[in-house]
């Protein structure tokens, strides 16, 4: 009596745990570089805006930033007016007449006295680029 001996199968390589892991992964890798990104200015309640866009940052930017109180900061360093053509002086040298870029935080509860000198310190030191930075408002249904 002859005995035939069973096939040997390949074995099979499921596919599906493995493009499940690769894409846990990536979103982890995806969501901790966006943790990573830091906003030099201080935390202050944003004015929410329908329009409101994101901007990527480099290295020749300045937050100025109005608290309620209407302190003024200049990335986390507390500056009185006086100080402040002097700091936005040596941004514009260091950076050069076209590079000097100025991102504008308010607190919504700051006056708009407050707001509209700064900015004209700024337009005064002959720096054009500015971003005023607000929070994405919910959209009304």
């Amino acid at each position: 009596m002859k005995v035939s001996s069973p096939r040997r199968h390949r074995p099979r390589l499921e596919i599906i745990p493995f493009i499940d892991v690769m894409f846990f992964l990536l979103a982890t890798f995806m969501i901790m570089s966006l943790a990573m990104v830091k906003n030099p200015g201080v935390a202050v309640q944003l004015p929410k805006a329908q329009t409101s866009a994101s901007e990527e940052r480099k290295e020749k930017e300045v937050t100025l930033t109005i608290t309620d109180k209407g302190d003024v900061f200049f990335d986390h360093d507390k500056v009185s007016t006086a100080e402040l053509p002097g700091k936005l002086a040596a941004l514009k040298a260091e950076a050069g007449p076209d590079k000097a870029k100025v991102f504008l935080n308010s607190d919504r509860k700051a006056t708009f006295d407050n707001v509209v000198g700064v900015l004209d310190e700024i337009r005064k030191q002959g720096i054009s680029k500015i971003a005023i930075q607000t929070e994405r408002a919910e959209k009304a249904r």
